[in-house]
Formats: C-alpha cells, structure tokens, sequence
C-alpha cells in the first residue's frame, strides 16, 4: 500500500512555511487575476454542475481546498448543506473560513494531509460525501498513489455521488519530461506577470512535484474502481489542464 501520507507529510515539511505560503500566494494571485490557467472558466462549470446536478441538499469535501475563493463563487445559490475542507497550510485555512462565511451551510476545516483524513473518514464510516473535489492537488501524486487514493474516495462517495477533478492533464501522446517542458515553454511566453524569479520557483516545483497523467489513464482508473460515468467537463485550448468527472452508481 503506497505511504501517500508520509509523502504528504514531507511536503508539508518541504513547501509549507510561512515563507512558503507567503512566496506562493504571490504567485498564485498572479495566476487568478490573469485566468492563466482558465480557473474561471472551469469554476463556472463547476458551479453549473453543482446546480443542476445536485437538486436536493449535498455534503461536499474538498481535498486540498487553499483559501476556498474560487470553490466559494461555486457553491452560490446551490443546494449545499455541509461542506469540509482540508488542507495542509494554516495560513490558507484562515482565509478559507472567512470566505465560505458567504456560505449558508455547516462547514469544517482540517488542518493536515488529507490521506491521514481519508483513512480516518473509511474507519469512521458515517463520513461520506455527494460531492468530493480535488482541484490542483492529484497531479503530486505518483501514478500507484493516485489509484489508491481515488479508490479510497469512490468509497466516500453516496450513491449517485461524484468525484471532480480539476487538474493538469497530459496529452496521450506525451511523456512527463514532454508535458512538462511544453507546459514551462507556454509559462515562459505566454504569462507575461511572471517575473523571472517567480518563473524560477514555478520551474522548479513543476519539474520537481508535477506528475500528469493522461485523460485516458483517468478513464481506466474509474473503470477499475466501479464508477458508473467518465466525464470530460473542460479541456483547455493548450491542453494543460482538464476538468474530470467520475460519478459514483445509484
């Protein structure tokens, strides 16, 4: 069984300090205010799934859920009823709380990995969710961990339940070592804020934490692990990044 919480827990050793958030939410913000990453289009999906899919009251749990914002425009006028987020910087999960506030439901904040939260949900057994999203957050994981990890999840799924992924995807045809040079090669033209010591830390975590995997491997692992649907929601026009569904049977 893959150690994914002792590779989360280096992480969080790694990358973060308060040092870390601080350098990170600078960069993060660039890349929100410029929709380098098509954060407003796939959130507005996301919001269009959760109203129309979602028709009677839902829990929902978001793995790696930083300070919420864009989860929050999401969640607006929707059915929600309790929402939990994990995360593994406090200083995100501060944030986070003021802005589900906007919010009218139950919510709960957990500060930790949340391998060691999901292990905690299956032994408890009443933790389970209509909704779970993984925004930005599988790609660190190597190929056997993410298998495992999204097992665990379909376990936490409700009937009808759907698991969201919002991520970078690699194209079929591509290796890591080709995804990655063409992602930083678009980074490096194309996102003109950047300045070149930011692009240097960007270069750096990429090269180092980013393992994409291909929308077909995707669909492989839903079918082996009982969904009843595959869903591509969103695809960029670069073909970085993707939004995933895989929904749980009745």
């Amino acid at each position: 069984m893959p150690d994914i919480k002792q590779i989360e827990s280096n992480e969080y050793e790694a990358f973060h300090s308060k040092k870390f958030f601080n350098e990170q939410w600078k960069i993060y913000q660039k890349l929100l205010d410029n929709n380098y990453i098509r954060h407003q289009e796939m959130y507005s999906i996301l919001h269009e799934l959760l109203v129309s899919y979602f028709q009677k009251p839902f829990k929902m749990l978001d793995l790696g859920c930083g300070d919420a914002s864009l989860t929050v425009d999401a969640l607006l006028n929707t059915n929600i009823v309790f929402y939990q987020g994990i995360d593994l910087s406090v200083p995100a999960l501060e944030i986070a709380k003021k802005n589900m506030a906007r919010i009218q439901c139950h919510t709960t904040f957990t500060k930790g990995d949340f391998s060691q939260s999901i292990s905690e949900f299956a032994l408890e057994g009443h933790n389970k969710f209509d909704a779970i999203l993984m925004s930005f957050a599988l790609h660190h994981l190597h190929l056997d961990e993410k298998c495992y990890l999204i097992e665990q999840l379909q376990n936490l799924l409700l009937p009808n339940g759907v698991l969201i992924l919002i991520d970078i995807v690699r194209k079929q045809e591509e290796d890591r070592e080709t995804y990655i040079q063409r992602y930083l090669d678009i980074i490096q033209k194309d996102w003109l804020s950047i300045t070149p010591e930011e692009y240097s830390i960007m270069a750096n975590h990429i090269s180092s934490n980013d393992f994409p995997e291909t929308q077909h491997t995707f669909q492989e692992i839903s079918q082996k692990y009982g969904f009843a649907l595959f869903e591509c929601l969103y695809r960029d026009s670069l073909d970085i990044t993707q939004m995933l569904c895989m929904y749980n049977a009745s």
